[in-house]
């Protein structure tokens, strides 16, 4: 069973995941909040698997929420952010916090259910209609440093391959298509990677894919 907190300043938002999590039967809500201050008290308190967060709430935001409940020792949640398309500056500033997936709150509300899952299973995923946009602006900002450049020293060829595919966005199946390897060998790589590299979760792979200059803004 995945326990899951909902954190968001709109009850329908939260009413209706609730709803639907009420007819999963390996999912339960085991608490709401309605803004950041009220969310990582109630994830201090319950430890949820995974705490789905908003970004813009009333007082203390989802990302201020996000960096002090990651940052946490104890804390084994991980964080699901929820965004808008206009809330590009808000989300540049969540990458740096240690979310471990960013969706769009218009999509299918089956489609966040499965995110909830694989974020529960420790894999990072961002919504694949903002993957190329969202990055690719954030690594324009700012220049590869050179000592981050060092990090891709110690991987080999095969998981270099790998690392640019995760950076474009692709899930480990696609990842298996594409270089003619099994879904476990995908994975297994992903996971040597995040060792390697010292990287959180898939999302931070992307992120230090472009800040290494392994994929370039305008790719």
């Amino acid at each position: 069973m995945i326990r899951v907190a909902l954190i968001d300043d709109q009850p329908l938002i939260r009413t209706g995941l609730r709803v639907l999590i009420a007819d999963t039967p390996d999912l339960e809500v085991v608490g709401e909040a309605g803004n950041g201050a009220e969310a990582v008290a109630l994830v201090t308190r319950l430890r949820p698997d995974v705490a789905v967060m908003d970004i813009r709430m009333p007082g203390m935001d989802g990302i201020e929420a996000t960096r002090r409940i990651t940052a946490d020792p104890e804390s084994r949640t991980h964080v699901l952010v929820l965004t808008t398309f206009d809330d590009d500056d808000y989300v540049y500033g969540a990458l740096r916090t240690g979310a471990s997936g960013f969706l769009v709150k218009d999509m299918q509300l089956e489609t966040i259910l499965d995110a909830i899952r694989v974020v529960a299973a420790g894999d990072g995923l961002i919504a694949p209609r903002i993957t190329r946009r969202l990055i690719q602006e954030f690594a324009a900002r700012r220049e590869p440093p050179a000592v981050r450049r060092g990090l891709m020293d110690n991987i080999t060829d095969r998981e270099r391959e790998v690392l640019i595919l995760v950076g474009r966005g692709l899930s480990n199946a696609e990842i298996a298509e594409k270089l003619c390897i099994s879904v476990a060998t995908a994975k297994a790589h992903v996971a040597r990677l995040l060792t390697k590299l010292g990287a959180r979760d898939r999302v931070h792979l992307v992120i230090l894919a472009y800040e290494t200059g392994l994929i370039s803004p305008s790719e």
